[in-house]
């Protein structure tokens, strides 16, 4: 039976249909949109210290001539210190120090621009990397927490019509480091005091607690450099960050192959299914992904994980104005989830950036409580996310690195 055959008479004529404004969509010949897994060839930016696992490190600094015990102690530096400034090593002997330390922690994003909101709690950065490609991360202070989300790719292949990130497709994989080093840039803004919003008596510690991929890129495609710069965040101090793997959120459209994969790394980060529709009609147009994992694959891939981790999972539902905020959408939603159990899953809804005139637009308030009425008198656990840095185009879906 076609999902529109569910759909109630009186919904029917308010059903908005998924599409591209202001962009061309890339596509295939058969007119399907084109998914770009594989990263287009680019140069590699140079080998770093957080591209280094400890071992290698050592090793490193033995091939150097060097005592290993030096790469402990740039590590801490670079770690717990969050500086590459060879000038603040004084522990390290001054002869060859600025050799040494530019070889290992070669520069690899320069700041082009910051923009700030939300009384100065929620910083954008916008990126240049070694090759000129763009990316951007989030910093923001809540109570109790500092949270960066971070990118993973330049741009993003996954082709999502509603996704500011993937209009202009895919330029590369950033590399484990180029991870790594936006939560080290973003800890030195904290320690250095430029992140506002604190709170008098406030005790959060004055560095980055959690960590969001839900920047720029679809963080399984770029698996392998993904799972690095997480091991690197969870490493204990002075191999790495010293991160709980349960502040790491990793957030895709469903790649069902590599949420699999993730669910055996035993590393129990925080998952997150970008699900949007739970009717595939209207996923297939939504999530171009679909096409290949529906969202039933989707799901039972999510399920998984939570069976492999007890780590309960995060369904993230961008809510459209007459696109995806039916109440009988909920209901399938919420059908969906406990037929697969209970106690799994948490669904956050989030009230997409509103854009004036456009198919793409915030759902009312009144169907935004209907929609989360719905899933909780289905007992399903259910938050509306509070989504930060509109007014710098820094909010879920915004995210465009345009040097402008």
């Amino acid at each position: 039976m076609p999902a529109d055959a569910l759909v109630p008479p009186a919904l029917r004529d308010v059903q908005v249909r998924p599409r591209t404004e202001g962009w061309q969509q890339a596509k295939d010949a058969a007119g399907r949109p084109l998914l770009q897994f594989a990263s287009p060839k680019r140069g590699k930016p140079p080998t770093h210290l957080a591209d280094l696992d400890p071992a290698e490190r050592r090793a490193r600094l033995v091939e150097l001539g060097l005592p290993a015990f030096r790469a402990g102690q740039i590590a801490r530096h670079y770690f717990t210190r969050y500086t590459s400034d060879p000038a603040e090593m004084t522990d390290l002997p001054a002869a060859g120090r600025e050799e040494l330390v530019s070889g290992l922690l070669p520069e690899l994003m320069t700041e082009v621009r910051r923009f700030t909101t939300d009384r100065g709690d929620t910083i954008k950065f916008l990126w240049k990397l070694h090759d000129g490609a763009l990316v951007e991360s989030v910093l923001m202070r809540y109570p109790g927490r500092i949270t960066l989300c971070v990118s993973s790719q330049a741009g993003c292949g996954m082709n999502c019509p509603f996704c500011a990130t993937g209009q202009a497709g895919l330029t590369r994989n950033m590399s484990a480091a180029e991870i790594v080093d936006q939560v080290v840039r973003a800890n030195r803004v904290v320690a250095d005091g430029q992140l506002g919003g604190k709170r008098a008596g406030e005790t959060t510690p004055e560095r980055v607690s959690n960590i969001v991929f839900m920047g720029m890129g679809e963080p399984l495609a770029n698996y392998n450099r993904l799972m690095s710069a997480v091991r690197t965040m969870v490493a204990p101090a002075p191999d790495g960050l010293a991160m709980s793997a349960r502040h790491i959120t990793v957030s895709t459209v469903g790649l069902v192959p590599a949420i699999r994969k993730l669910a055996d790394e035993q590393v129990p980060v925080t998952f997150a299914l970008s699900l949007h529709a739970p009717d595939d009609h209207l996923r297939d147009e939504l999530i171009p992904v679909n096409s290949r994992w529906k969202v039933d694959e989707a799901l039972d891939a999510a399920r998984a994980y939570f069976d492999a981790t007890g780590r309960r999972v995060s369904i993230e539902y961008a809510l459209i104005k007459d696109m995806n905020d039916h109440g009988w959408r909920a209901d399938l939603l919420a059908e969906k989830l406990n037929a697969r159990g209970h106690g799994w899953v948490h669904v956050n809804p989030i009230p997409l950036n509103p854009t004036p005139g456009s198919v793409w637009t915030a759902s009312e308030p009144e169907v935004q409580r209907e929609f989360v009425r719905r899933l909780e008198a289905a007992g399903i656990p259910t938050t509306i996310r509070d989504t930060r840095g509109k007014e710098i185009d820094g909010a879920c879906g915004q995210l465009a690195a345009a040097d402008a």
